[in-house]
This record gives structure tokens, sequence and C-alpha cells, in this order.
């Protein structure tokens, strides 16, 4: 019973023990002290009983250890007497030399320890002749005054460390952009004979095609230059093709069906003096997005109807003439942030990390790598849930499934067009996904919770929340028969409508009758699934 320190394996350790070893304490440093070297060991103890409560410094500097005994719950005192260099019973230590031994009643700072560890080296200094110390006896001697006995330097040194503090902290909450820097020497490309890498022939060196405008001779040969390049009003390409593809978002198609292709292999655009007028008056705003947008949907063919004769199925059916509104599926963020935003689920904050929303189990531990930081999926709660499709977190080899069945691109590679498929499991997500039917009873909830809404304005509050206009007669009818027979169901079986309106992480109106709230939520998942709500 007692305590000791010791080395072992040139590892300083200490033992705290009552009755070894059911009733002790066992800490060993990790660092090996050096041979033939005086080192500085300094063990301190909190008096908690708990391993964690001893700390092993080497030289002034606290090192990682080993717990290997951790359970210490009575007494260490002993009527044995403390001896130096050798255990009660056991051997002397050998091939050491011990010096300057110090036991203290208190537990000492860490700064406290570090200036100990100087002491006797300063002492040694002091006790010889001026003229004998050495230059780094000099800075030593100094060094340790002004640390442990200069109040304004350690003053001063204190003020330091909190402003360097203060950086790290803004430092912290700021980002970090990754600036690139050219190289000196330009990188060197090569004709290759019959395309052989180690046969080279004329240099060639950073030009553009001679069918484009000429690459002005003041423009620096880097992605700078190559970046003027692209704005310079004589060049037609990039603001035509930026507008193509704003155009094709709005319209389903751009005037260039082929907006990847501008070339020969291309289509020739259906309007082709309304691209270039987009094109010069988005150049000369300034490359107002926000404007363009504006302006288009704004205008007359934007906003027909996407109805359409006989004669303009006949003579324009894909709607190539502009002679209707364009109608087509959604794309897959903004089928779910319809859903969301209908429901009053979607959180408008702007900005942040990534989010992690519902996800079907074992998605991305099919595909991950052993040690992959991104091998298993942990979903996210609260707000995080509910953020807009732009911050879902995406990993490339397994992106959200719900994003992936309305044609979402993996990101594996560039995608200038989407596809557009209509398929089973599309309808099978909007009816049975987490986030849909949490939304749909959502919906729901706000409908009932006006305690004054008829029957008939609830239908019609959830119907202009979804499609922007009130059900027609012939509409209604459906839809109120379609709610009578779901409330004959859920009156019989309960439990059903329980597990409906459980789905999610939000929690259902407590207040509301979970039958009638289950016959509703259905009622908003029928509404939110027809045409006029997945398409544009």
């Amino acid at each position: 019973r007692g305590w000791d320190l010791w080395v072992g394996d040139r590892k300083p350790g200490i033992h705290l023990i009552h009755k070894w070893p059911d009733d002790s304490l066992k800490v060993i440093s990790k660092r090996q002290i050096e041979v033939d070297k005086w080192t500085h060991v300094f063990v301190t103890y909190d008096g908690s009983s708990k391993a964690e409560g001893i700390q092993v410094y080497i030289n002034g500097e606290r090192t990682e250890v080993d717990l290997q005994q951790k359970n210490l719950s009575n007494s260490t005192r002993t009527e044995t007497p403390l001896k130096i260099g050798q255990r009660k019973n056991g051997d002397n230590l050998e091939k050491a030399a011990v010096q300057d031994v110090r036991i203290y009643s208190r537990l000492l700072k860490e700064d406290e320890i570090k200036r100990l560890k100087e002491k006797p080296r300063i002492a040694w200094i002091v006790s010889k002749e001026e003229s004998a110390r050495s230059d780094k006896d000099k800075q030593d001697l100094y060094d340790f005054y002004l640390t442990g006995f200069d109040l304004e330097y350690k003053t001063a040194a204190a003020g330091l460390a909190a402003l360097e503090q203060e950086e790290r902290e803004i430092k912290d909450r700021g980002t970090i952009a990754h600036v690139m820097n050219e190289k000196k020497e330009p990188a060197s490309a090569y004709i290759l004979f019959r395309g052989e890498y180690d046969k080279r022939r004329d240099k060639v060196d950073p030009a553009t095609p001679k069918v484009l405008p000429a690459f002005p001779e003041d423009f620096p040969r880097n992605r700078l230059g190559f970046a003027k390049w692209l704005l310079l009003p004589e060049n037609p390409l990039t603001t035509r093709v930026t507008v193509n593809r704003i155009w094709q978002e709005l319209f389903g198609n751009g005037f260039v069906r082929t907006s990847g292709d501008f070339g020969i292999t291309g289509e020739l655009p259906s309007h082709p003096e309304l691209l270039d007028w987009l094109a010069v008056d988005f150049r000369e705003s300034a490359w107002d997005i926000k404007r363009l947008y504006k302006m288009i949907v704004l205008s007359s063919t934007y906003r027909q109807a996407s109805e359409f004769t006989p004669e303009k199925l006949a003579k324009d059916p894909e709607n190539r003439l502009l002679s209707r509104g364009p109608r087509y599926r959604m794309e897959a963020e903004m089928i779910r942030d319809m859903a969301l935003a209908a429901s009053g689920l979607l959180v408008p904050k702007i900005g942040g990390p990534s989010v992690k929303p519902y996800q079907p189990e074992g998605v991305w531990e099919m595909v991950a790598m052993p040690g992959s930081d991104t091998r298993d999926y942990k979903q996210d709660k609260g707000e995080n849930l509910y953020r807009r499709s732009l911050y879902t977190f995406w990993k490339r080899t397994a992106p959200p499934p719900n994003m992936d069945i309305f044609n979402a691109p993996t990101r594996e590679t560039c995608t200038v067009r989407r596809e557009r498929t209509n398929t089973p499991l599309q309808a099978l997500a909007t009816m049975n996904d987490t986030q849909f039917v949490e939304a749909a009873r959502h919906l729901a909830e706000k409908a009932l919770l006006e305690k004054k809404r008829t029957p008939k304005e609830r239908l019609d509050f959830m119907a202009e929340r979804l499609i922007a206009r009130p059900l027609e007669g012939k509409e209604r009818k459906i839809v109120e028969n379609s709610l009578a027979e779901i409330r004959q169901h859920y009156l019989t079986a309960p439990e059903d409508a329980k597990a409906l309106i459980t789905v999610g992480e939000s929690k259902p109106n407590s207040d509301l009758n979970p039958v009638e709230l289950a016959s509703y939520t259905m009622i908003a998942s029928q509404l939110m699934n027809l045409d006029e709500a997945l398409n544009k």
C-alpha cells in the first residue's frame, strides 16, 4: 500500500495502491526519456481517485499516458517510509542518477512545472562566474527572468496570447477561400507524331479558334486572360449559350435544343433573332441574371396557358413555335421544395453547411469503401430536415434516392441538359416517401386548425396551396367522395390513422382528431400527386 514513481523501459510511471491489483491506479507515460541525458520528470495527482486525475510531465511538457489500472476506492496511506532509489523491499534503481527530488502538498499548474524544470540549470548558471557563462547560458538566464519575474513582460505576454486566441476564433468563424496561382512558366504543349506522347513535333502556343474573335495581344495567356476573352463584346458565344440555358430551364427546351452543342453538328435555333436580341440585352445589362429571368417570366409568351387545341397540336406538337405556355414535369429539387413550401415546412434560411434529410437505410453503406468518412449516413434532426434541396449533402456514388428517381444527375460528370422520364417509382416516391407524407400531414393540419373552415373550404385551401386555384365542381365531388371513403376506413382502423400521422420527425398536433387528420392527410397527398402540382 502506498505510492511510487518509477521508470520501466525508459517510461516513467506511477502507482497509487490500496490493494494490488483490485484497488489501485497505474499510469505510464507513452514517451520514453532519453539515454545519458538529464531529464526532468514530474507527476501530478488531483486526489480524485481516478486515473484520469494523474498527469505526467517530461521536461515541463505534459505527455500522453496509458491508464492501466483505474479502480482506486480506498486510502493509500501507509506506514512504509519513503525511500529514494528503491522500493521498500525491491532492487535499487540501476544505471540512473537522481537529483533535486521535490514533493508538493498541492496540485501545481502547468506553467509552474515548466519553471521548475529550468530551476536546477538556472541555479547552476548563477553559481558560475560571469566570464564562464556561454551565450546560451546568458540567454537562458534572461528568458527565465522574463517569464518568471518580470511583471510587465508577463502582462504583455498574456495580452498577446489573448489576442492570438481571439484571432484564431475569428478565423474559425470565417470561411477559407483557396486561390490558385498561375505557374511562372506556362505549361507547354506539342503536336504529337501519330498521337504518340513521346514523339513531340512543333510546340503549340495558347490561342483561340480562328472562327472566333482573336485573342487580344495585351491579354495574359492564362486563365485570367481566357476569362476576359470569354466576356468580350465581340464574342457572341458566351452570352448566347447562357441565355439559351436559361430559356431551356424556363420553357423545357432552349432556342437551340442541343444546348451542349452550338456547332455545325447541333440544331439550328428555332428563333435566331430572339436569341440574338436576348443575348445582346443580357450583355448590355451587365450580365444581370435576375433581370433576365424576370423579363422572361413576365412576358406574354411565358404567361400563356399550357392548354392546346387540335390545330396547335398539329402545327406545333413540341411547342417549338411557342404557341402555348410551357408544361413539363418539374425537376427533382423543385418537386421536393414544392411539397415542403406548400405544407409550410420549408425552412427559408440561406447559406450554411450541407444537410442530410430523410433517406432510406443502407444507401451509402452499399457503395462505401472501408474507412470512408461517408460510409454511414447519419440523418439530421430539426430544421435541417426541411432545408431547400439546394443544401442536401450529395455523395456522388450514392445520390439521394428521391432526387435520383426524378432524373437528377449524379454529379460525377457535367450535365448540360437533364433527361425527363415518367416511371411508377416516381409516383411511389411522392406518395410514400417520408418527406412527402410528412408534408401532406402538415398541410392537412393547416387546413384543420382553422376551426371556422367548412369541409369545402378546407379542400379549397389545400388545392390553392398546391395548384394555385380552388377545385372545380367535378373535381370537388371526386375529392369529397375520396374523403368519405378514407374517413370510413380510418374509423374502422384507428391504428392505421395513428401510424400515418406519426410518419416523420415532427409530432402531429395533439389537438386534432387522429382519424380526421389522417383522412385529410391522404387527401393532401392525392392533391400533391396531381399532374398539375408536379408539372410546371
